[in-house]
């Protein structure tokens, strides 16, 4: 098993990054709120998980083990496989989903592409007694992160958009959207991979 890899970035993508590790460049397939703090030229650590089939072996990255714990325990459900389980990841924070598996909200599943009601139903039911709880308060994590960092970087959640196939015009009227939702003049530092995942609940996968 491959736990984490630290190592020079060399390339990133809309859905991976390439890690050299003492000259061996491992692709690592990841989120986009992980693979938006990347830079391509600095070392970087990220956690993983190695998920071997039949003809392939692929490495899963994730920003801390608290995410990477969170996808194991989602492809343990019936249907759900790695790819669903990082679009999981991709729109809800692990504390996210550990709160909607609690008060068995489906809708907040719903919004992940390739989920529907069947599966979102299927994933509260199967991850019930998998998960540990959530934290009392959701979002002090957000609150806190809202205290740190400087200057607005919400060309990093645009140029994240875009990465993924979204139009620049797309991408920018959706930061704006949600931000105005929110109250926020500027997104920090701190705020990129939480504004982005706002974003992609808010765009539930429309690219046009």
């Amino acid at each position: 098993m491959i736990a984490s890899l630290t190592g020079v970035v060399e390339h990133v993508s809309l859905d991976r990054a390439v890690i050299d590790v003492g000259g061996v460049g491992y692709l690592v397939h990841a989120t986009p709120a992980t693979l938006a703090s990347l830079r391509v030229g600095e070392r970087a650590r990220v956690f993983t998980t190695l998920v071997v089939r039949e003809d392939s072996m692929t490495v899963f990255g994730f920003a801390d083990a608290d995410e990477r714990a969170l996808f194991e325990t989602a492809t343990s459900v019936s249907g759900v496989g790695p790819r669903i389980a990082l679009a999981l990841l991709a729109v809800h924070t692990p504390d996210a989903i550990r709160r909607a598996v609690h008060t068995q909200d489906v809708k907040a599943f719903t919004r992940v592409p390739g989920i529907g009601p069947k599966g979102a139903q299927r994933i509260v039911l199967e991850l019930g007694g998998k998960l540990a709880p959530p934290a009392v308060d959701g979002e002090a994590a957000t609150a806190g992160a809202r205290a740190a960092g400087t200057g607005d970087q919400r060309d990093k959640v645009v140029e994240a958009l875009v990465g993924l196939g979204y139009q620049p015009k797309v991408a920018d009227d959706a930061v704006i959207r949600v931000l105005k939702e929110s109250g926020a003049e500027a997104v920090t530092e701190a705020e990129v991979a939480s504004t982005l995942r706002a974003v992609l609940r808010s765009m539930g996968g429309r690219r046009g």
